[in-house]
């Protein structure tokens, strides 16, 4: 029940008020002055003030002008409790922002009938702030996610739990937020696949739900002439129409006193269990989650086709710069995934290690620019011709170009033959300058180059190439790494194997 603050330094007064409003269901709170009246609501939830005009320390007037100043007060209604009956007291009054008048001495009947259509107009204006606040709340959500997107990151089911978040009840108070939430999403198989949420040890659980046997509850939402949106409240459970829900609900015991819920396409939202009765309002704020839902969903499946593409387009790319080479497109996706493993292992971002094993294949594009004569010659090249395979790596940071989506791959085109000791090429970078992808890339390639034949060299087998990479064998040397992807080399070089014999030619 409501809970009524009466603010008058006449004890008399508010002990009357308190056995009438009592009597009535209301919890009556009192207190002789403004001041106490403003620390009071500052503290504690209050639905109406009775509010008298003359009281010392600071009148009613003054009080109620600090009330109605103060935003987080400023919606409770305020009756001013007046001895006074001239019109420009009244007018003074309602300027100071009062919402009605009570003359002394007072009738029961119209006090009584005054904070009742009082509290009526009060809660009319909460639900309407409440449904608004969360609109709002989820119109905020779907800009931050625009102006935040990455196509990289995006992860439409977290994106649908932080809008559950926003909506459900965490706390007591959150009357106006519902206890539970349902999602159905219609499946290929025709059948929706079912989830509830809730609030739990500080966080949202996730619920798959059971449907296989409850026909009937398929097919109450299949019904066409069923409202895409509603709100049912205690007393409208027993409608026959709403069995199907109700049993629903027993056989996963789910209490409900109330629901609301919003159908669109192929999702259903159900919010359970708001502290108070359910409105109109409510239903509007589903019907935001399901649009959007809706949205995201959308998006992800336009963002997968895209990276997709992406993805398709990388490799394209990767196996042109091989086709006068003697690698193969196996060759590309292993040393993709060694560069993944040993970022892994260093301890790297899962954002940087997927980038790397997607864009590692690139390292050789620059080659599509060398002469085939020079990469397939099975003799030492001269001087000149050493000098131009050199400049494959400056031609691959070329062709793919300054877009930061492909800044990874870039920069191992550029960098995977620098070495650690600086005696390697284009720029003759030294230890940290060389960035860290080209510092993994440089083993990773290295490893699948030795197990590879080459017109040039014999293939080496896993044991005589990790003997060449970590002890040296004149042409390659451990120095040329950093030592910390030679340690991570020399833990999981047995990785290392496994992923050559999977990816073989």
């Amino acid at each position: 029940m409501a809970k009524v603050l009466v603010v008058d330094d006449e004890k008399d007064f508010c002990d009357a008020m308190t056995v009438v409003l009592t009597r009535r269901g209301y919890r009556v709170e009192c207190v002789s002055n403004g001041e106490e009246a403003l620390r009071h609501l500052r503290d504690n939830p209050v639905d109406i003030v009775l509010l008298d005009i003359m009281m010392p320390v600071m009148d009613g007037f003054e009080t109620c002008r600090r009330i109605k100043g103060d935003e987080r007060l400023r919606n409770i209604p305020v009756i001013l409790i007046t001895a006074l009956g001239e019109k420009k007291d009244r007018i003074t009054g309602f300027e100071a922002g009062a919402d009605d008048f009570i003359s002394k001495p007072i009738d029961q009947g119209e006090v009584l009938a005054r904070i009742q259509s009082l509290l009526k107009l009060k809660e009319a204006r909460d639900l309407h702030a409440q449904a608004y606040d969360a609109l709002k709340g989820l119109i905020s959500f779907g800009m931050d996610i625009f102006d935040r997107f990455s196509s990289i990151e995006f992860d439409p089911e977290a994106k649908i739990e932080d809008v559950v978040r926003r909506i459900i009840r965490r706390t007591v108070d959150m009357v106006h937020r519902p206890e539970k939430i349902i999602i159905g999403e219609l499946t290929e198989t025709g059948r929706r696949k079912w989830c509830s949420y809730e609030w739990s040890f500080h966080e949202i659980q996730k619920i798959e739900m059971e449907t296989a046997g409850q026909a009937d509850w398929e097919k109450f939402w299949h019904r066409p002439e069923r409202p895409e949106k509603g709100y049912v409240n205690e007393e409208d459970l027993e409608k026959p129409e709403l069995a199907p829900v109700v049993d629903f609900f027993h056989l996963h015991g789910i209490k409900c006193s109330n629901f609301v819920f919003y159908e669109r396409g192929q999702t259903v939202v159900l919010g359970l269990n708001y502290g108070r009765r359910v409105q109109p309002h409510d239903a509007d704020v589903l019907m935001g989650m399901v649009a959007m839902d809706t949205y995201l969903r959308s998006l992800a499946g336009q963002m997968r086709e895209t990276e997709e593409a992406f993805h398709y387009l990388i490799m394209a790319l990767a196996r042109a710069s091989e086709a006068n080479d003697e690698d193969t497109g196996q060759h590309i996706l292993r040393v993709g995934e060694y560069c993944g493993l040993i970022a892994q292992r260093l301890g790297l971002s899962d954002h940087f290690i997927r980038l790397i094993r997607e864009q590692a294949p690139l390292h050789d594009v620059g080659k599509v620019y060398v002469s085939e004569t020079i990469l397939k010659k099975p003799g030492p090249l001269t001087e000149g011709e050493m000098t131009a395979m050199k400049l494959h790596t400056v031609y691959g940071a070329k062709i793919i170009g300054n877009h930061p989506r492909l800044e990874i791959g870039r920069t191992i085109a550029l960098t995977h033959h620098e070495r650690w000791d600086g005696t390697g090429y284009p720029q003759g970078l030294k230890g940290e300058e060389i960035p860290i992808a080209g510092r993994i890339a440089i083993l990773a390639d290295q490893y699948d180059a030795l197990r590879n034949k080459r017109i040039y060299k014999p293939a080496f087998d896993h044991e005589r190439t990790c003997e060449i990479i970590l002890k040296g064998d004149g042409r390659t040397l451990p120095q040329h790494f950093d030592p910390h992807v030679l340690n991570v080399f020399r833990r999981e070089h047995k990785a290392f194997a496994e992923i050559y014999d999977r990816l073989s030619d």
